[in-house]
């Protein structure tokens, strides 16, 4: 399965996460694409914290609108009753617990729940974006990416070597591989999303998981 195709089923299986009435806000990276695949049957409002309440799919190239912009500087569409706010609001409604659900990229995730996804030392950032504010702020935080890095290496450690975002804050991984819940008694593998095996998993995760009869 090439790179495309494995982020386009996370975003699918990250859908799921989200019910009919949340207020949700989508992530740098994979997360946007999430939009493309919700329900027609859900009603669900997408937040963006630069200040868009209301977010619609990615535009077709005739509707594109070089000042209509999420996040990560993509072009978006607005749905019918869509607001336009300052950063200001954006970052109440996110810090007074108005979020329902973020879906947020993760470069990293420790099998306590801590979070790094903002930065590599030694590389160029432009800043820490609205992910600090929004583990913290978000009634639950749910983290998409691939199972593996580049070197296939494992991006579920037990302790992140990165800078992080938030310390105990992932509620759920879902990853290319399955869906791990972040719980007091360990990570608990719910999900298997193909064809590899518990052991497999286990050797692409470096805690211990627990499972759960997947």
């Amino acid at each position: 399965m090439d790179r495309k195709s494995v982020r386009e089923k996370i975003a699918r299986r990250a859908e799921k996460e989200i019910q009919s009435g949340n207020y949700v806000n989508l992530g740098i990276g994979i997360p946007t694409m999430v939009v493309n695949y919700l329900s027609e049957e859900k009603q669900v409002i997408l937040q963006s914290e630069n200040g868009l309440l209301g977010i619609g799919p990615y535009p077709a190239e005739e509707e594109i609108d070089a000042d209509l912009i999420n996040a990560g500087k993509e072009t978006i569409t607005a749905v019918n009753g869509a607001t336009y706010f300052n950063s200001a609001e954006s970052f109440a409604m996110i810090r007074g617990g108005h979020i329902d659900v973020a879906i947020l990229g993760g470069m990293e995730v420790a099998e306590n729940g801590d979070l790094a996804n903002w930065m590599i030392p030694g590389k160029v950032i432009k800043g820490m974006g609205g992910a600090m504010d929004l583990v913290h702020g978000a009634k639950k935080v749910v983290v998409i990416m691939e199972h593996v890095n580049r070197n296939g290496e494992p991006k579920i450690l037990k302790k992140c070597r990165l800078p992080l975002t938030g310390k105990k804050v992932v509620n759920r991984i879902i990853t290319d591989k399955a869906v791990i819940d972040v719980a007091e008694k360990g990570l608990v593998l719910k999900e298997i999303l193909g064809d590899d095996s518990f052991a497999d998993i286990q050797k692409m995760t470096e805690p211990r998981l627990i499972t759960e009869d997947v």
